[in-house]
């Protein structure tokens, strides 16, 4: 069959439906397929068919190429050439969006000529292939110039004496340039064209000339012939390769930063250096509200000003403005960036986002140049949203420093003051910003006008730790037997002070462990070793410890549990383990009460309980050790901060003073040497006396704390359960599961009701995804 397609009567035909294949014909008709299917049942039976109807059949098939073959197939009926397709992709349009549009569209003009080469096509019309190549062509003149000129040897005056001029071998010397003379041997004399050395003076050299000659007593008739010449050694075109060199670095850089102003967001070129860093955020952020839990109220604030832009005349109407800013305040890790991004999700109207630090350069002047043009780009893109991630970068305090830099970070600050609440500001342009050191902030900065609303993102409470482990716990595979509400009640119980990144942490965590270990799911027990794994580190079972230490650290953690047992106001015991983790050698878990308001009774037993393991080293081995460091430091805090700050003193009555911060460098104290003296004596004194009470309480729990350590000592990790059947059920009321944590409030979970005003948005909203969905 492929033979007498090839041959015979169907090859004119053929060539004809080929050519026929690339321009346009008739509409297909009714005949044109059953015409087609006889001619291939006629190949296939070896009858004879009319390859002009054939012809005319395939024709009317042709006329719309199939898909993806489209670029071949022109209007004109001419498939275009490789040329052609190179400049085209070369000159074609931009591709439409901000600055990363334009870095992509640039970087295909850049190696246009290289992918041409690559085809197998010389790329003369391309203006870039241009420069590099004169760059080329000077780059090997110079080296041919240099390292390729025609070079003699070198030799001293001695040798000069001694060999040349003594033997009568010199035909002439010619001084070059009054820096080295050039002995041109007479012909036939050696088989070099010319020897050379280096002269100090030209007076000098021509003073031993003479003597030499003297003292041979050659003839004044036959002395060597001296000519003096300048010649070009290329001193001045070495010294001129560097300046044309970044001459030439500069002529193409300020070529690309031209191109890159001219319409385009460079991000490369010269002059793009004052240009934003902020990225305008159009993709899917795959973050909205519903993802966002833990902090309600601070989420309702947010979702008012997402509200007002897609609802103005709701608020317009009473007459009402929109905030111009709000600033997230809180810790790190509380859900201030993910605010912004549920934000960004939720938002109908362009958002950008930018970081404090990227206004900062190493060039004066690039910090107040990329606030002017960021606010440029978002008057353009009004009404839009803007958000300052890490503000304090460039927001901290005026007039703390006297160096370049901080002069540069005022300016930086004084510019965005301006476009915030300026006369060139504009109200279409709401500014989020962010931050963990509002403390640091300047007070310009935080007045009504430029942040009307200061948002403080503080940690979640056990309901809003529970609403957060179940958004968590979405993705993973649990066990089916385990309810999720049920596990993420018990969870939050079991993190107290967690924020929402530890809890991500926590669940993450849980699914690699289970992962380790190849389990199907996800179980409460992996949960309780990722809990452990954050709040206290790696466990180290393979760390060597001798038994003497081992047992120091046994009865170092009974002492901690006897204490806290029998004490009213310390927390519950959950596990105590002499299994190293992290950098400690023994681990006690407790359950502490979420409070705001502590009582000096309450610090105290607190106290007490930290000095139970240096107490129990002292009353059990005579001895003390570096173990109880860490508790004492946390002692010692405590103390300063009920003296100092709480004014739990009766001596120094009631007063507050600030506790210096570990980053300030030069902080001086509020306060006279005779009160500071006073300080410390109070904080020895309460150290001491909680020190007596633990020692008092120990020595009366002595078989107690004995029967804690063995046990320790034998299993290395005792739960709640052994500590009461080794010690009792504890002799106080505790609390220690979620229902008991949140019996005093209205409800379970975590109030998510929102206003009326926002009712009718949230319906809105939720219609419009599951429409996109379908």
């Amino acid at each position: 069959m492929a033979q007498r397609l090839a041959s015979g009567a169907l090859a004119p035909p053929l060539a004809a439906l080929w050519r026929g294949g690339c321009r346009a014909h008739r509409p297909a008709g009714p005949g044109d397929l059953a015409a087609i299917r006889q001619w291939l049942t006629g190949l296939c039976t070896q009858q004879q068919v009319n390859p002009g109807s054939i012809a005319s059949s395939w024709y009317c098939l042709c006329s719309k190429p199939p898909k993806g073959f489209e670029k071949y197939f022109k209007k004109n009926g001419r498939s275009p050439s490789p040329t052609e397709e190179a400049h085209k992709t070369k000159d074609g349009p931009e591709p439409a969006g901000g600055g990363g549009s334009g870095e992509r569209g640039r970087k295909t003009e850049g190696s246009g000529w290289w992918r041409r080469i690559q085809k197998g096509e010389f790329p003369w019309g391309d203006n870039e292939f241009h420069y590099l190549a004169v760059v080329a062509a000077g780059v090997v003149v110079a080296f041919l110039y240099f390292y390729w000129q025609d070079r003699s040897r070198e030799i001293n005056w001695k040798h000069f004496v001694h060999y040349y001029l003594a033997p009568g071998l010199v035909d002439r010397l010619e001084v070059v340039n009054k820096q080295f003379v050039r002995v041109i041997p007479l012909p036939g004399a050696t088989s070099e064209r010319y020897v050379w050395f280096n002269i100090g003076s030209v007076e000098t050299f021509e003073r031993n000339l003479e003597n030499a000659q003297l003292e041979r007593g050659t003839e004044d008739a036959r002395q060597v012939t001296v000519m003096y010449t300048t010649e070009s050694d290329g001193t001045f075109l070495k010294s001129m390769v560097s300046p044309l060199l970044l001459t030439g670095f500069l002529l193409f850089t300020l070529r690309r930063g031209l191109m890159g102003a001219g319409g385009r967001r460079g991000r490369g070129g010269l002059f793009s250096v004052g240009e934003t860093m902020a990225k305008i955020l159009k993709d899917d952020i795959g973050v909205t509200f519903r993802d966002v839990a833990g902090c309600e109220e601070a989420k309702l604030e947010i979702m008012e000003f997402v509200n007002f832009l897609k609802n103005p005349k709701q608020y317009q109407d009473l007459g009402a403005k929109i905030p111009k800013g709000a600033m997230l305040t809180g810790p790190p890790g509380t859900g201030k960036t993910l605010l912004a991004k549920a934000m960004a999700g939720e938002a109908n109207v362009p958002f950008l986002t930018v970081n404090g630090s990227e206004f900062l350069e190493m060039f004066v002047g690039v910090g107040p140049a990329r606030v002017r043009d960021m606010f440029a780009m978002a008057r353009r893109l009004a009404p839009c949203i803007l958000f300052i991630d890490e503000i304090d970068a460039i927001g901290r305090k005026r007039g703390q420093g006297h160096f370049g830099g901080h002069s540069e970070q005022e300016n930086t600050l004084n510019q965005l003051l301006v476009e915030m609440d300026g006369f060139s500001s504009s109200s279409n342009v709401v500014v989020l910003a962010g931050t963990n050191r509002p403390d640091v902030l300047d007070p310009a900065l935080m007045r009504p006008g430029r942040f009307d609303r200061q948002i403080f993102v503080g940690p979640p409470d056990i309901k809003g730790r529970a609403s957060i482990f179940k958004v968590h716990l979405r993705p993973l595979k649990l066990d089916e037997t385990i309810p999720r509400d049920g596990l993420a009640r018990k969870l939050a119980a079991r993190t107290p002070g967690f924020t929402g990144a530890d809890i991500a942490n926590v669940c993450n965590e849980a699914a690699l462990i289970a992962a380790r270990y190849l389990e199907p799911c996800v179980a409460e027990r992996h949960f309780e070793q990722a809990i452990e794994r954050v709040i206290a580190g790696l466990e180290k079972k393979s760390q060597v410890l001798q038994l003497n230490e081992k047992t120091t650290v046994a009865y170092h953690e009974a002492g901690h549990a006897v204490v806290g047992w029998f004490l009213e106001h310390a927390d519950p015991l959950l596990k105590v383990s002499i299994i190293p983790r992290g950098q400690g050698l023994g681990y006690a878990q407790y359950l502490p009460q979420e409070q705001y308001l502590y009582s000096k009774e309450q610090l105290f037993d607190r106290m007490c309980v930290m000095l139970g393991g240096r107490v129990a080293e002292q009353l059990f081995f005579g001895r003390i050790t570096t173990g109880a460091q860490d508790d004492l430091r946390k002692v010692t805090q405590s103390a300063y901060a009920q003296i100092v700050q709480f004014g739990m003193s009766d001596r120094l009555g009631q007063v507050s003073f600030n506790i210096p911060q570990k980053d300030e460098l030069f902080s001086e104290k509020p306060y006279s040497e005779e009160t500071a003296q006073l300080i410390d004596e109070e904080v020895r004194r309460l150290i001491s006396s909680a020190y007596e009470r633990t020692l008092e309480l120990l020595t009366q729990c002595r078989d107690q704390v004995e029967k804690v350590g063995k046990r320790l000592l034998e299993k290395e990790v005792l739960e709640k359960a052994d500590m009461v059947e080794l010690l009792g059920p504890r002799p106080f009321a505790e609390k220690s599961t979620y229902e008991e944590f949140v019996e005093d409030t209205e409800s379970l979970d975590e109030d998510i009701s929102l206003p009326e005003g926002l009712k009718e948005w949230r319906c809105r909203t939720e219609e419009e995804r599951t429409q996109e969905k379908t």
